[in-house]
């Protein structure tokens, strides 16, 4: 098979050499091979792109001054570009992370243009400007304005998704942007550059560059940055809180998670399996808000304990572009030992009634067997850090109360659900779970609804009319009295 090699960046409407001649290979999680290369930025490359997000930020004619519905117009055609590689968009993000080709046509393909369509009816629904009469005789005249230049930093696992949570409603507010890429997934963000350019973004409006850690964080500090936005671990985000916090600039963050799954005593499990799979053990296990923490009811414990055995244990393991795969591998090598580290912890903190090795068959491939460990307790390992990978921890509870307990015995607060035939009790037991969201009977992040954390789980929303505030700041103009 040929690789995808791209020897140009994104910069400024237009593809340019990079600044240095480094390239990141990417290697495929399913054979092992390298698929694809691109160049690898640097400092000067984080230079070029911020500058020519500036001045398209700040052309007095440019895209920050645009009418919501001049812009709407553009990311329609964005929006109808990125579904026409949506195939291969999906393919790429498989083939590159391990991600289930059905997934990937949902949250790859499917998501990000939906994105751009709801935050450009969203601003085209808002008044560009109120307003209000005041107390004191006077008149101020309130408007929600972009930004300015955000920087963008996103992880691997759902790369065009978590991508387009920060760049629809920042295009859509009039906001330039630059992204970096993780260095596992840089073939769909590229794909992605091709389709804005297609689209006709305006030269400067997105920029693209690929990096490592020291890159993000050279984009982060970078003087002609007005706001950032990350999604990735909490130590990552720690930091750049840091940072951010001495630069005064804003920041959204969305950090790991350790989210429970609470099972009533009155729950249909193995008649919400499908649901039950999607909050636990979707994507390989590699995503934050996934329901890794299983609550159980000690009077049916048992019966709980093997019907998520009984899931874990059917889940067809292969080639993620197969789409009768569930589960995938991960996405690299070191990922893997990571998952395995845990799985080594887990057979001295619990009992493994599944999974726990690689499976036989995969003779390459980063693989890892669906994991289901019982008889763990809260204070586990495997019950406090965030392990990304396909195990789960079922811990038993006496009654709702240490349930509710349990699940908020975290230091983090990012997903969770409750499963119940009685879904106004359920919606009762969510109101008490401290978490920034939780599902009933299924997790799902619905478009018009904020999603984020609380605790080591970040801090700001992505998603609904808060995800575009996020890249906004008011401006009032007082008037005077009438004459």
């Amino acid at each position: 098979m040929p690789t995808l090699d791209y020897r140009q960046l994104y910069i400024g409407g237009q593809w340019r050499d990079p600044a240095q001649s480094e390239t990141i290979d990417v290697q495929s999680p399913t054979t092992e091979e390298i698929i694809g290369s691109v160049p690898r930025g640097g400092r000067g490359d984080i230079d070029a792109a911020v500058a020519a997000a500036r001045v398209a930020f700040d052309d007095p004619d440019g895209w920050a001054t645009w009418h919501p519905k001049q812009r709407a117009d553009v990311l329609e055609k964005f929006a109808a570009e990125l579904e026409a590689r949506g195939a291969e968009t999906a393919a790429r993000v498989s083939m590159q992370n391990g991600m289930p080709i059905w997934l990937a046509q949902q949250f790859e393909a499917g998501f990000p243009p939906l994105l751009l369509r709801y935050y450009s009816d969203l601003m085209n629904s808002a008044p560009v400007e109120e307003e209000r009469q005041g107390m004191l005789g006077g008149v101020s005249l309130v408007s929600r304005q972009p930004v300015g230049v955000v920087g963008a930093i996103v992880p691997w696992n759902v790369p065009q998704g978590i991508s387009f949570l920060k760049l629809a409603p920042a295009l859509a507010a009039g906001c330039t942007v630059v992204l970096k890429p993780a260095e596992e997934t840089v073939l769909d963000a590229f794909l992605m550059a091709e389709a804005a350019a297609a689209a006709g973004l305006p030269p400067g409006v997105l920029n693209v560059v690929p990096g490592g850690r020291d890159i993000g964080a050279y984009l982060v500090e970078h003087p002609d940055i007005d706001k950032v936005s990350f999604t990735g671990s909490t130590a990552a985000g720690r930091a750049i809180a840091e940072t951010c916090g001495r630069l005064l600039r804003p920041v959204t963050l969305e950090l790991g998670g350790k989210s429970a799954a609470i099972v009533l005593d009155d729950a249909d499990i193995a008649g919400s399996i499908e649901s039950f799979f999607g909050a636990t053990l979707l994507n390989n296990g590699q995503i934050c808000w996934l329901n890794t923490r299983v609550l159980a009811p000690r009077s049916r414990y048992t019966e709980i304990v093997d019907t998520i055995t009984g899931l874990a244990s059917a889940l067809t393991i292969g080639d993620p572009l197969d789409p009768e795969t569930k589960i995938g591998p991960l996405v690299s090598s070191r990922q893997r030992e990571r998952v395995e580290g845990y799985i080594a912890k887990g057979k001295q903190e619990g009992r493994l009634t599944t999974g726990g090795s690689r499976p036989s068959g995969q003779d390459r491939g980063w693989f890892v067997e669906p994991t289901v460990f019982a008889d763990v307790d809260n204070n586990a390992v495997i019950s406090r850090e965030e392990i990304f990978g396909p195990v789960l921890s079922v811990i038993p509870y006496a009654d709702e109360s240490e349930a509710i307990a349990i699940a908020n015995d975290s230091n983090y607060g990012l997903g969770g659900s409750v499963w119940s035939s009685d879904t106004e009790r359920a919606a009762g037991v969510a109101r008490k779970v401290r978490s920034g969201t939780v599902g009933v009977n299924h997790y799902v992040n619905e478009p018009v609804a904020p999603f984020g954390g609380i605790k080591e789980s970040g801090m700001g929303r992505e998603l609904g009319p808060e995800g575009l505030d996020a890249f906004q700041v008011y401006k009032t103009i007082y008037l005077p009295p009438a004459q």
